[in-house]
This record gives structure tokens, sequence and C-alpha cells, in this order.
């Protein structure tokens, strides 16, 4: 029997990192999932190992991406009834130096993806009157973050997002919740080129995946509107909700200066 509510699944950015380990939780409970990513091998690798698991391929920064996430999200004879929006990825570089295209890939998943396929699945959440539906956001969600600029502004939206959601569902019994992982060894590192961050910052600040992804699918299952892992970061978060924007972005700036 699962251990958790949801009947079905579909996550993006299933491939590794933070979708990999919710896919492998899932799994274990038995939910039947979706694994959705561009990387065919890795998604059909982590198939593999589970009972009921479906692989999408799909680039979610294309329309053709999207077009086939969606069409799966709105399958009535199949439907999904816990979406996890886990894809997306940073850049650590002045903003400046960054090329256009690839900032408007970071907003095309971040947070266009995002936002279609939360359409999408409350849609048809709403109408059966029960579902969940997980957005994957940050802690930097709450603070300005120089260096990482436009990643930071991506996930404050998702976070307003969410939880303006949170509310607009809570009549039609449809979960929906934010997650804001602080620092979580995973692939994001070297996709952002923040790899310097592994070694400056202590062990002490890093999360791990298993425990990030375990916290994220309880949360979402009991409602909770904003799901922070670990002590460390729910202080933080606090500590941040009541400290002037001036003094955190420039202690954001000297965390993520290299």
């Amino acid at each position: 029997m699962s251990a958790f509510p949801f009947r079905s699944a579909l996550v993006t950015g299933a491939s590794a990192g933070i979708g990999a380990e919710m896919a492998r939780q899932l799994g274990e409970a038995g939910v039947p999932t979706v694994l959705v990513a561009r990387r065919r091998e890795r998604l059909e690798e982590i198939a593999s190992r589970h009972d009921d698991f479906d692989v999408l391929e799909a680039d979610l920064t294309t329309a053709d991406g999207l077009d086939a996430v969606s069409e799966r999200l709105a399958d009535t004879d199949a439907p999904i009834d816990l979406l996890v929006n886990n894809a997306g990825f940073g850049t650590g570089s002045p903003f400046h130096e960054i090329e256009a295209d690839r900032l408007a890939d970071e907003i095309g998943l971040n947070v266009t993806a995002l936002t279609v396929l939360s359409n999408v699945a409350l849609r048809s959440m709403v109408e059966r009157g029960r579902g969940y539906l997980l957005n994957v956001a940050s802690v930097v969600a709450f603070q300005a973050s120089p260096g990482l600029a436009t990643y930071a502004a991506t996930k404050a939206y998702v976070q307003s997002l969410t939880e303006a959601l949170h509310e607009e569902m809570r009549p039609f019994g449809v979960h929906v919740s934010s997650l804001c992982p602080g620092l979580t060894r995973t692939e994001f590192q070297e996709v952002s080129s923040t790899e310097g961050y592994i070694d400056r910052i202590p062990g002490l600040a890093w999360t791990e995946a298993d425990d990030v992804a375990r916290a994220g699918l309880v949360g979402v299952a009991k409602n909770r509107a904003t799901i922070v892992p670990g002590a460390l970061y729910k202080g933080a978060v606090a500590v941040g909700q009541v400290t002037p924007r001036a003094i955190t972005r420039r202690i954001g700036g000297l965390v993520t200066r290299t």
C-alpha cells in the first residue's frame, strides 16, 4: 500500500537530483508515475526499477515539449493525481554576461512551462474534486540574489503564484504547495556554473536530495502552502522576512560572489 495518498503522479525534471529522488520515493510507494525530462536514457533507467512507470521525453522550453506534457496531463482516461513541477535551471553569472537565449530558456522553463502545466493540471483536478500540485521553488524566492538574479526572480514568481493558488484551490479539495529547498547537492551546481559553492560553503548548509524530496511529497499531501526543508533554512527564511531588504540583498551578494 502506498505511503502517500497519490493515485498517480507526473514529475518534470525527473532525470536527476530532487526530481529523480521523488521518482524513486514514489516508485517505492507503489505510485504509478510519468517521468518527464529531455534525457530519455536516464528516464528509462529510473523507470526500469519500478512498476507502472512511463517515460515522456520532452524539452519544456519548446512548444512541442510543452504541448506533449500538457496533453498527458489533460488525459481523462489516465488522470494525473499529483503534478510535480520540478524542472528548472539557474545561471550563476553576472546578469550582463549571460546570453539572451539562455535567459529566455531559463525564464521559459522556470516560469512559463510551470505556469502552463499548473493551469492544465488544475483544470482537471478541479473537475475531479481532488489533486495535488507541488511546485519546486527555492529559498532564494524570498530575497534578491546578486549573481543568480534571474533564477531568484523566477523562483520568487513561483512562490507568489503557488501561494495564491493554494488559497484559490482550497474550496475545491485540491492541494497546492511550494517546495523551497536550500543548497542541495545535485547537478544544479554544474548546470548553473556554481560548483565553487561546494568548497566555499560549509557542509552544514547542504541538504540531501532524498530529504528534500520526502519533505515535498509529505508536505503537499498535508496541504502545506510552503515547505522549507531543514531547520537552518526555516530559520533563515523567518529571519529574512523581518530583515530590511537592503541588508538581505547585500548578504545575498556576499554569498553568491565567486
